[in-house]
């Protein structure tokens, strides 16, 4: 499985990796804006 990264792609990636980044840490209001990050990033990724 490989993700070809062009620059369309590219801001889904960096969303999906700030998302996660995001969750990691410990706190309500980042666990709202990682799993928003995480689900841009997927959506721009599929449509």
């Amino acid at each position: 499985m490989t993700i070809h990264i062009s620059s369309s792609t590219l801001p889904a990636v960096l969303a999906i990796i700030a998302g996660i980044g995001v969750l990691v840490a410990p706190s309500q209001q980042r666990y709202i804006l990682g799993a928003f990050l995480i689900a841009f990033g997927v959506l721009e990724l599929f449509f």
